[in-house]
């Protein structure tokens, strides 16, 4: 398990006026800050409404992107849709598909199957549309990388229109980037250079749904019939990981609002076979339960059954559908848990490495990036997870890394040994022959350069805040600063030196254990932490199996801990008292926390 540090945000701002201005506690103008947030950004963070959303026609092309669908609409001419198997891949092509057939389009849909076709557009899926008598491809979360594909449709006579977010390819002459881009009639990206669109960071779907926005502005279409696209958008956003800040946070504030009364038969009845009925759904259960269902059947099988349920209108199939890939993700999460304890065992048997390279024969290679994060995660260490190809002799791998080690970049200095490759910083996929694993193994821990401290994971505290400060309003001000993702995590606080006085296991399965903590002045409050093993584990290691007794008998104890916690308001019979969700805890006396 990787080692932890402690460390502060050490922003600095003049919080008080900031809390005056805007009429928020100081910690939340602290919070803010810390999240990179200006001044002038707060209004629109604080305030996030619908309206204050950014204009569609400023992204560069869009202008002809609306002017070649319309046309293709009037003309009835046949458009094909073609998505990445993603959950971004499958919303963006929902919302392009729900939003061109609004419009009277003659539309169909594609997405390519992850282990026979591979990522984004292929030049047989642009043979296959010619054959189809397809008159424009739009591509969506992928095509600004399709350059082969692309080329192949405009000698075929076809138009192409590109709706995308990724990074625009380049190469280097002489120390400056040349940007390289698919020769399509329209490129809708935000991350293009040449773009000036006010936010660069919305996922796939958020194009997608930028260009449905156009699209009924032109033919004054009500906006009513735009926002239960919101819910899709809101989903994609979450699940590809992408800044939850400016108008992504809008849209997913105002996505999870209606995904609780989902006016779609097959989001109705994926949120029922989750077991989110009726609840409030938040980050968390986008990220933890919905999401991975819609990609599961695109890892096992093919993502267009995700695609489809949302797409059904009978409330009968939906739930069939529905429960089909709730089963298909169990089979992934079965399959994953298989995978990960495979990759431990292996680790076992090899010295100590700073880049991990584990084979496992026999493992899907849709589940490689997934076991890749999971090792990553717990041991704070870059890792490569090396799969069977479908091709004899040939490895597929994908690759998790951590902030001080450039994936990228280190499949760049291996290039000699890799038949393909592709990825960004922290995550990338390739491919190599069998007989070069060991070498490529050798010399990729051969270039790095980390040392040990690269290894440790680094908990951010927002604020040491004593828990006495708490209170109701505050947790209320802190909540409203949801949805918590990317570039808004959730906040973290910290309080030195604390009293365990009593620990009480809870839950059906046991697994939960709330702690009644004091700190120096006397004040008390109650704490939860959800691995009740694992505190009985450490607090054992630390103070002896005597003092947890003493624990649990809520006797006289010498048990002290520093603790970063997140703060709730807990209701129980009516009766409403704040409640520490405790996230991290040390053992004070050997610990230097703030």
């Amino acid at each position: 398990m990787a080692g932890q540090s402690w460390v502060m945000h050490a922003k600095k701002a003049d919080f008080a006026a900031l809390s005056q201005q805007f009429h928020i506690d100081p910690v939340v103008a602290r919070i803010m800050v810390n999240r990179g947030l200006e001044e002038t950004d707060f209004d629109m963070f604080l305030q996030p409404q619908l309206e204050k959303i950014h204009d569609p026609y400023l992204m560069e092309h869009m202008n002809q992107a609306v002017r070649m669908i319309c046309h293709d609409v009037e003309e009835g001419n046949r458009i094909r849709i073609v998505s990445d198997y993603d959950v971004d891949g499958v919303m963006s092509n929902y919302i392009l598909y729900k939003g061109l057939k609004r419009l009277g389009a003659d539309v169909d849909y594609v997405i390519p199957h992850r282990v026979k076709e591979g990522y984004g557009i292929s030049e047989d899926i642009i043979v296959k549309a010619k054959e189809d008598g397809i008159h424009t491809i739009v591509t969506c979360d992928n095509g600004i990388a399709a350059n082969a594909a692309l080329t192949k449709a405009k000698e075929l006579g076809m138009r192409v229109l590109v709706t995308d977010h990724h990074q625009v390819p380049f190469i280097l002459e002489g120390g400056a980037k040349r940007y390289i881009l698919p020769p399509a009639d329209a490129i809708l990206n935000p991350k293009k250079e040449s773009c000036a669109y006010p936010f660069d960071d919305l996922c796939g779907a958020g194009v997608a749904y930028k260009l449905i926005e156009a699209l009924y502005q032109k033919r004054e279409i009500s906006k009513d019939e735009l926002y239960p696209l919101l819910e899709f958008v809101a989903v994609a956003t979450i699940c590809d990981v992408v800044s939850l800040q400016d108008e992504n946070r809008i849209m997913v504030k105002e996505g999870l609002r209606r995904l609780r009364h989902s006016e779609n038969a097959g989001m109705r009845a994926l949120i029922s076979a989750v077991g989110l009925t009726g609840r409030v759904i938040d980050t968390y259960h986008v990220g933890f339960k919905i999401g991975p269902c819609i990609n599961a059947s695109g890892r096992l099988e093919s993502a267009v059954e995700s695609l489809e349920l949302f797409l059904e209108n009978r409330i009968e199939d939906a739930i069939e559908r529905a429960n089909r890939i709730v089963l298909v993700n169990e089979e992934r999460k079965t399959l994953t848990i298989e995978g990960v304890e495979k990759a431990e065992e292996i680790l076992q048997d090899k010295p100590e490495q700073k880049v991990y390279v584990i084979y496992i024969p026999d493992c899907h290679e849709s589940l490689a990036g997934i076991i890749a994060g999971r090792i990553r995660e717990k041991y704070q260490h870059p890792t490569l997870i090396l799969v069977d190809g479908e091709e004899e002799g040939v490895l597929k791998g994908s690759a998790r890394s951590i902030e001080q080690y450039h994936m990228f970049e280190a499949l760049q200095g291996v290039e000699d040994l890799l038949i393909k490759y592709g990825g960004h910083a922290m995550a990338a996929g390739f491919s190599l022959k069998r007989e070069h694993m060991e070498i490529f193994e050798e010399r990729l821990n051969e270039m790095c350069e980390l040392d040990e401290s690269a290894f440790v994971s680094k908990i951010r505290i927002d604020v040491p805040m004593p828990m006495s400060y708490v209170t109701e309003e505050l947790i209320t001000q802190i909540d409203d600063l949801a949805p918590f993702g990317k570039d808004n995590e959730k906040p973290l606080f910290a309080q030195k030196e604390l009293n365990v006085t009593s620990a009480k296991i809870m839950g059906k399965e046991r697994n939960v254990v709330k702690v009644m903590l004091e700190d120096k002045e006397g004040f008390v409050c109650e704490g939860i932490y959800f691995d009740a093993q694992e505190f009985a584990d450490n607090i054992i290691a630390w103070f002896g199996q005597e003092e947890y007794d003493k624990l649990l008998h809520g006797w006289l104890n010498n048990v002290v801990l520093n603790v970063a916690y997140y703060p709730t308001i807990n209701e129980f019979n009516g009766n409403k008292t704040i409640q520490l969700q405790i996230k991290q805890y040390a053992m004070a006396a050997v610990r230097e926390v703030l």
